[in-house]
C-alpha cells in the first residue's frame, strides 16, 4: 500500500517516512502543497497524510482539490493546530481523521489502519459487496482491511505481515526461501539485518497464536525459509 506524505518540516517528514516504511508501506513524500498535488496527480496513493501549515498551498487546499476530483482516497491531517475549529474545518473538507502533533507512532499507525479499513468498505449504494479474503488454516485474511479473523476475533496486521501471508498462501505447500520473502515483502533495494525476517515471523506468530512447535500457518523450513503447510 502506498501513502503520500506532505510535511514541510524535514525532520518530521523523514521520521514519518521511516515509521511508515518500517511497517511495510510504500511512501511518496512532498515538502509543500504544490509538490503534494503533483505527486497525487502522477502517482496513485491508498492514503494521504497532510500537514496543514505548508508553504504554497496549505493542507486544507490540497484536501479540497483532491476531493474536487471526486476521489475518496482517505485523507488524514497531521497538525499542531489544536483548536476545535481547525478539526471541524478539516473534517468538513472531507478529511477522514485529524491527528494532533505531537503524536505517538502507535497512535498514528492505528489511525492510518482504521482509515484504510473504512476506505476498503463493505457497503455500497446497491448493498454489501463480498470482502476480499483468503483462508490459512484457522485464519481468514482480509488483505485490504489489514486484518485477520480467527474464531470470531479480529487481529490487526501491518502491510508487511499481509505481504508475508499472501506470498506463503500463493505458494502453499512450498518452502519459500528467505531471499524470495525479503525481495517480495521488503523490496529488492532493501538490505535488512540478518535477523529481520525471523523477528517479523516470530512477532506474526505471536499475533496469530501460531505455535512454532505445531504450526498451522507459519512452518519453519530449516536452512531454507518458511512454508504454509
Amino acid at each position: 500500500m502506498k501513502i503520500l506524505v506532505a510535511e514541510d518540516d524535514p525532520l518530521t517528514r523523514e521520521a514519518l517516512i521511516a515509521c511508515l516504511e518500517g511497517e511495510g508501506y510504500t511512501v511518496s513524500a512532498a515538502a509543500d502543497g504544490h509538490e503534494a498535488l503533483a505527486l497525487w496527480q502522477s502517482e496513485s496513493a491508498d492514503l494521504v497524510c497532510l500537514d496543514i501549515m505548508m508553504p504554497g498551498l496549505d493542507g486544507y487546499e490540497v484536501c479540497r482539490r483532491i476531493r474536487a476530483t471526486r476521489s475518496r482516497v482517505p485523507v488524514v491531517f497531521l497538525s499542531a493546530k489544536n483548536e476545535e475549529i481547525d478539526v471541524v474545518v478539516g473534517l468538513e473538507l472531507g478529511a477522514d481523521d485529524f491527528v494532533r502533533k505531537p503524536f505517538g507512532r502507535h497512535e498514528l499507525l492505528a489511525r492510518i489502519r482504521c482509515a484504510l479499513r473504512r476506505s476498503a468498505g463493505t457497503e455500497t449504494v446497491t448493498g454489501p459487496r463480498p470482502r476480499e479474503s483468503f483462508a490459512m488454516g484457522p485464519l481468514t485474511i482480509y488483505p485490504k482491511e489489514l486484518r485477520a479473523e480467527c474464531k470470531g476475533e479480529m487481529i490487526d496486521l501491518t502491510p508487511r505481515e499481509v505481504a508475508i501471508l499472501t506470498l506463503l498462501h500463493e505458494r502453499r505447500g512450498e518452502a519459500v526461501d528467505r531471499d524470495t520473502l525479503l525481495d517480495r515483502c521488503w523490496g529488492m533495494d532493501y538490505f535488512p539485518e540478518s535477523r529481520t525476517l525471523d523477528q517479523h515471523i516470530a512477532k506474526l506468530r505471536r499475533k496469530l497464536g501460531d505455535h512454532p512447535a505445531a504450526p498451522t500457518v507459519l512452518e519453519t523450513v530449516r536452512g531454507v525459509g518458511y512454508r504454509f503447510p
